[in-house]
């Protein structure tokens, strides 16, 4: 017999599916399941961090597919954007060229490792045909007064030369450089994400099939605050809105801090301030807001006016304040906020107690920390004596009686800033006119084509280098014909992968951004598939999209996926995080030609669970050739008979009885290490068994074989079709188990409480003992005697005793 020749096999399962068209997606689904993976940032090579990713979405498909779903599973490229560029300007090649010839490759790549997908709907966001829906978008939205143009202060990143949305600062630094950013005074545009902040929050719990970090995160992100917004007026009239969670501390005021940012603070013609203020904004927000930094402020000679009281506060200009968050004024309230204490302690500023705690005296000569808990009202005016929940709510109905304040909800959410200084992007789609100012292109104009590179110098300067394109710059307004000059920012990528997944149900449509009649089929995703480090940026993105979309009556459902499922990383050896910059990555296309593909899926499903952190070995790639050489050498002298009569009463047949059931539930949950470990121990046992060729021997390899063809696809359709198969294993139904052969054996568990016999449970012989424990105490009797009582630990005689000591 001729060895395991992974390269023949691969040849010629492909040539199967390729004849069966397996991976078409059927024109009207019955049965549908839309599958995605988060496309790729064409920006090199694509290394087994990477293909993990698609690994773990098709041996999804493959399943599903067995299952008898009509499948949706495309794939494309993010191919505009920073990634692409700055790894182009690196290499000394133009975005264009490199861009194009990383999709070549990884496409070759994803081909050769049989990924399941439909390249018919392939899309590439660099080409007009996908940019100009951008463009459509982004006039939609402006239509619907949802995109804004103004002048603010910006994070910028010094090394790529441009602006970056909040969510592309991570930690202080740019996403995609590392640089520290900092703050710079600009005028971009923004889309008024805020508008949905409030379905954004609310709809977080329709998402059922999404992990709950992601949720959570989500939930933090957007940071909805209940409050009062009040307004303090300066000596001169100026009004200085302060938003508060906290407006039953307003008596407690002793000063104002507004951030360095603020247009008030930079009115301010003292030199003091000035340089305060130049030093603030060359740090990051990260910086400011670090406990570990002591805070700083500077005065600036200025008061507001308390708007109950009277009094005269004198008015800060504090690093540690935010523009970005509430309104970019705090009022000071330091027996009350501790960094508000710390920042009083430090200036001398004084300390007034307006809310005192149920059991304790506060004072402020002997206060050590801020008290920020709720208590009694005190030193409060009409006030004094209110629990302060109760204070909150009727300080803000005097306030609105006054016209100086009003109840508030702020979110922590900033409006979406999309415009980059960057010549790889899609191109904004508005003129600017001297007599009518800003003009939106006409539907009909659409696209408005990216310049060609020879025309511009795309290198970054911090300016946009579209301004260099004579033809692409100058031209004439819409409106009235004259004079005008284009925008010359282009898009931040993640506006093209807001909406991608909607433009896979139809890819080449050149008359809208796709039919509804395709949506309808199609949408939601069902299973979407990528990192959890996208979950405040890339995922909120696309579900507001989604929902934007929904409200111009393109979708039947306002959110983009039922399920989402976040993949590890993949580590060395060593345990660092593979990178091209730190030359530890390995090759998918080096293990193919090695050890072949199938191989390489093992290693890389079986070395962790999918949620998990990988760190790659090789002794893994060598226990995946072992496993599969031996399938093959033991099933080829065997794959003869059809349609064998197994012995049901044979421990063999309930073996692989079992390892079925245990792969079906595996895959359910996506646990696919565990899965190919029960195929490991079943081809334990199907090679020790002794009748080899007997009619049980046969059944159980030819049911194995269907059960291992999401893992090791190649090698389980040639045995599928050497056991005389015609059609591909991947059109056969997902093999049944017998329900009889599996059950266990039932055993009664004794329970008791304190060494008394208080229940009696029937379960499956050796359940785990955890679920033993949790079915022990939602029994009645048992509840009832360890009610009011401690559980100190418990104690199990496997399938006999479980003993619960309670005191």
């Amino acid at each position: 017999m001729e060895r395991y020749n992974f390269k023949e096999i691969e040849e010629f399962s492909q040539e199967r599916w390729e004849k069966a068209k397996i991976y078409k997606t059927p024109e009207n689904p019955e049965k549908k399941f839309y599958l995605l993976e988060m496309f790729a940032y064409p920006s090199g090579d694509m290394h087994i961090g990477h293909t993990r990713n698609y690994v773990i979405g098709d041996t999804v498909w493959r399943y599903k597919k067995m299952q008898g779903y009509d499948l949706l599973h495309p794939f494309g490229w993010d191919a505009f954007g920073l990634p692409a560029e700055q790894a182009a300007i690196k290499k000394g090649e133009s975005p264009k060229k490199w861009t194009y010839g990383n999709i070549a490759t990884s496409r070759n790549t994803l081909k050769r490792l049989q990924i399941s997908y439909d390249w018919d709907r392939e899309i590439i966001t660099a080409e007009p045909e996908y940019y100009r829906w951008n463009q459509w978008l982004f006039l939609k939205l402006f239509e619907k007064g949802l995109v804004y143009r103004e002048k603010s202060f910006v994070n910028w990143c010094d090394s790529c030369k441009t602006v970056l949305a909040n969510e592309q600062v991570i930690g202080g630094k740019c996403w995609r450089c590392g640089t520290s950013v900092r703050k710079k005074e600009m005028e971009q545009w923004f889309i008024k994400i805020t508008a949905y902040a409030e379905r954004l929050l609310n709809d977080i719990n329709k998402l059922d099939g999404w992990p709950e970090n992601v949720k959570t995160m989500q939930r933090n992100w957007i940071g909805r605050s209940e409050g009062a917004e009040i307004d303090f007026y300066t000596e001169d009239g100026y009004k200085l809105p302060v938003f508060t969670t906290r407006p039953d501390t307003l008596f407690g005021v002793t000063f104002i801090s507004i951030a360095p940012e603020h247009p008030y603070a930079r009115s301010i013609d003292k030199e003091e301030v000035k340089k305060y203020i130049d030093n603030a904004l060359m740090m990051s927000e990260i910086e400011r807001q670090s406990e570990e930094r002591e805070k700083t402020g500077v005065p600036t000679g200025k008061f507001a006016i308390h708007p109950f009281t009277g009094e005269k506060i004198e008015i800060w200009v504090a690093d540690y304040v935010l523009v970005s968050y509430g309104t970019g004024i705090v009022m000071g309230v330091p027996a009350h906020d501790q960094r508000d204490f710390e920042f009083a302690k430090k200036y001398n500023i004084p300390i007034k107690v307006v809310i005192m705690p149920p059991d304790e005296d506060l004072s402020p000569d002997t206060m050590e920390m801020a008290y920020e808990g709720h208590g009694m009202m005190v030193n409060s005016a009409q006030f004094n004596g209110l629990d302060s929940e109760l204070g909150k709510k009727k300080i803000i109905e005097e306030l609105e009686k006054m016209g100086r304040g009003r109840g508030k909800v702020t979110y922590r959410l900033r409006d979406w800033l999309i415009s980059r200084q960057r010549y790889w992007g899609t191109p904004i789609p508005v003129v600017h006119c001297e007599k009518c100012g800003i003009v939106p292109v006409p539907e009909e104009q659409l696209p408005v084509l990216l310049p060609p590179e020879e025309e511009v110098n795309f290198i970054p300067t911090g300016r946009s280098p579209l301004e260099d394109a004579r033809d692409f710059y100058h031209t004439k307004c819409p409106k009235c014909g004259g004079p005008a000059h284009r925008d010359a920012d282009t898009m931040d990528t993640f506006v093209d992968s807001s909406w991608y997944h909607l433009r896979y149900f139809d890819p080449r449509n050149d008359k809208e951004i796709f039919s509804k009649e395709e949506a309808r089929k199609w949408h939601p995703i069902d299973l979407y598939i990528g990192g959890i480090e996208h979950a405040t940026g890339h995922l909120i993105y696309f579900r507001f999209m989604t929902k934007f979309l929904y409200d111009l009556g393109y979708l039947d459902s306002d959110e983009p996926a039922l399920a989402l499922f976040n993949q590890g990383m993949v580590m060395d050896e060593k345990g660092e995080v593979m990178s091209k910059s730190k030359g530890n990555v390995v090759s998918p296309i080096g293990l193919i030609e090695r050890v072949g593909v199938d191989a390489t899926r093992i290693a890389v499903l079986f070395a962790a669970p999918p949620e998990r952190d990988l760190l790659w070995s090789e002794k893994g790639v060598k226990g995946a050739e072992r496993f599969l050489s031996r399938i093959y050498n033991h099933f080829m002298p065997y794959i003869d008979k059809k349609n064998p009569e197994p012995d049901k009463k044979d421990p063999l047949y309930r073996g692989i009885e079992k390892t079925k059931k245990i792969l079906t539930e595996d895959l359910e949950h996506m646990r696919f290490n565990t899965g190919i470990a029960a195929l490991m121990e079943m081809l334990n046992q199907i090679t020790a068994y002794p009748s080899k060729g007997s009619e049980t021997y046969v059944y159980g390899i030819q049911e194995f074989t269907k059960i291992l063809s999401p893992f090791a696809p190649h090698l389980a359709e040639y045995l599928y079709a050497k056991f005389g198969e015609k059609q591909s294993i991947f059109l056969e139904e997902w093999p049944s188990y017998d329900e009889e052969a599996v059950k266990e054996e039932i055993v009664t568990v004794v329970v008791q409480v304190n060494g008394k016999v208080r229940a009696r449970l029937e379960i499956e012989r050796n359940t785990p003992e955890e679920e033993v424990v949790k079915m022990a105490l939602s029994n009645e009797n048992v509840k009832r005697h360890i009610e009011g009582k401690e559980i100190r630990k418990t104690i199990y005689i496997k399938n006999k005793i479980l003993n619960i000591v309670a005191r």
